[in-house]
């Protein structure tokens, strides 16, 4: 593949694929488990530590593995092809299609602000529960747009990503800026005045007071959205075959861009406890606190402005992850565990037949109306593939010490065990007190063995039958 990725795209790239639509949203499901603006900030900085700190230990594996494929190649090379495969069976069925789709059609939701007729249009389609509507739509043609410009080779999807994460970043600094300056009457104190005594309020009704385990479980539940909102910066990895010099610019592009989106992140809670009560936050309309934070500092035209912000982060964000997410499904395809035309590049360079792929199974997944309840099961199923690969930093290092390293996890082994402590109480407290987001996308994933088994089965045969030949 032509490296026609420098270190700024490799960045952009990061970054355009963590920012979407949820740091407008989650924190307000963050406030009603805790119901404090210091465990608001304390549950923001455990996802921050935990990103930066993965980011860290995965650019060791990717000045090892300088290719494409990311993440999907370190767990090959590491524990072997069966667990490879079934990291890519859950980024093809849900991981990187879900989260295409659910951005998608939060462009779709922020862009009805614009256009009201879109929220008010009768659903094209309706039988039962299930409904076809506009803003499905037009999420599909947001993908769909996005899988053809990708297509046209990495310089247009580059150019695309740049811009619209540059935009998004210059957006949500002068949102940071305004957010203490419109400001006249400040919510600071107040929020901060309960301390480190945590409440909750799950059903709008009355805030009650927990402690001990209830607040374990709900920092778990809380954790859920901001994690998810501070998922996707490995897709960089996915096209490091495409980035020049990969051995120095993957692990650099992961530790600038993680550390300046979860600072970003923190900022923008700040502005949040500081524009709104706690109230406001926990049980803003739709949960899009950055839309009543945003009425407070410019009126009515807040919500236009928010809108305008959202679209232009989803945009950018469905672009990052359908420029990467196309070189894992041709990799897994290279080593027999995808459709074989996967493998091909066309002749802009780039992997068309993976990138429709991706593209029409992400619009099916519109068209269901499940993406969310996918996501929500998975979160779990994403962090449990982090903790497998910053594990595998450790592993390599005591099984393959001799192994040439460009890049070393800075700080180890703290840092990997650092992730992989968090990591695991995360997930404990997700199967203890919420199962409904861990068993699910567990199953979910445990379902690609026999895919697997039954694919391995049939190369097995392949090779024979032509042995015999």
């Amino acid at each position: 593949m032509e490296k026609k990725l420098k270190l700024w795209d490799a960045v952009m790239i990061v970054m355009g694929s963590m920012i979407g639509s949820g740091i407008f949203i989650v924190s307000a499901d963050i406030m009603r488990n805790l119901g404090s603006g210091y465990w608001m900030i304390v549950v923001w900085l455990i996802t921050a530590v935990m990103t930066v700190a993965a980011a860290i230990s995965y650019g060791e594996l990717s000045a090892m593995f300088p290719k494409a494929g990311g993440q999907y190649t370190y767990i090959t090379e590491i524990f072997g092809k069966p667990m490879g495969f079934l990291y890519g069976w859950g980024m093809f069925t849900v991981i990187q299609t879900g989260t295409i789709a659910a951005v998608a059609v939060a462009f779709g939701k922020f862009t009805a602000y614009l256009i009201p007729s879109l929220n008010d249009a009768a659903p094209i389609f309706q039988s039962g529960e299930f409904k076809i509507t506009w803003i499905q739509i037009l999420a599909i043609v947001v993908i769909l747009f996005l899988t053809f410009v990708n297509t046209k080779g990495v310089q247009f999807g580059k150019i695309l990503q740049n811009v619209f994460t540059s935009s998004k970043i210059i957006a949500l600094l002068g949102l940071i800026v305004l957010g203490f300056v419109l400001i006249s009457q400040s919510n600071w104190s107040s929020n901060m005045s309960f301390g480190w005594d945590a409440f909750q309020n799950l059903k709008q009704t009355e805030w009650k007071s927990i402690s001990g385990a209830t607040v374990l479980g709900g920092i778990a539940a809380a954790m859920v959205g901001s994690v998810f909102s501070s998922v996707a910066w490995e897709n960089v990895t996915f096209i490091s075959g495409e980035i020049e010099n990969p051995k120095k610019n993957v692990v650099k592009a992961m530790i600038l861009g993680t550390s300046a989106v979860m600072i970003l992140y923190l900022l923008v809670n700040f502005v949040y406890l500081n524009a709104l009560d706690r109230d406001s936050i926990a049980f803003a309309a739709n949960d899009r606190v950055a839309v009543a934070a945003a009425e407070k500092m410019f009126g009515n035209a807040g919500t236009i402005i928010i809108a305008i912000l959202v679209m232009i982060s989803t945009f950018g964000c469905v672009n990052g992850i359908v420029l990467a997410g196309a070189r894992v499904f041709q990799t897994m395809a290279k080593d027999g565990l995808f459709l074989k035309s996967a493998v091909e590049n066309n002749k802009n360079g780039v992997p068309e037949k993976s990138l429709w792929m991706q593209g029409i199974w992400a619009s099916l997944l519109c068209l269901s109306g499940q993406y969310g309840d996918l996501l929500d099961m998975i979160s779990f199923v994403i962090v449990l593939f982090y903790m497998i690969t910053v594990f595998g930093v450790i592993y390599l290092r005591i099984k393959k010490p001799e192994l040439e390293r460009g890049y070393k996890t800075f700080l180890y082994p703290f840092t990997p065990i650092l992730y992989l402590l968090i990591g695991t109480g995360f997930c404990i407290l997700l199967f203890i007190y919420k199962p409904q987001y861990t068993w699910p996308g567990l199953g979910l994933i445990l379902l690609g063995l026999p895919v697997y088994f039954f694919i391995n089965k049939k190369v097995i045969n392949l090779d024979n039958t032509q042995d015999e030949d």
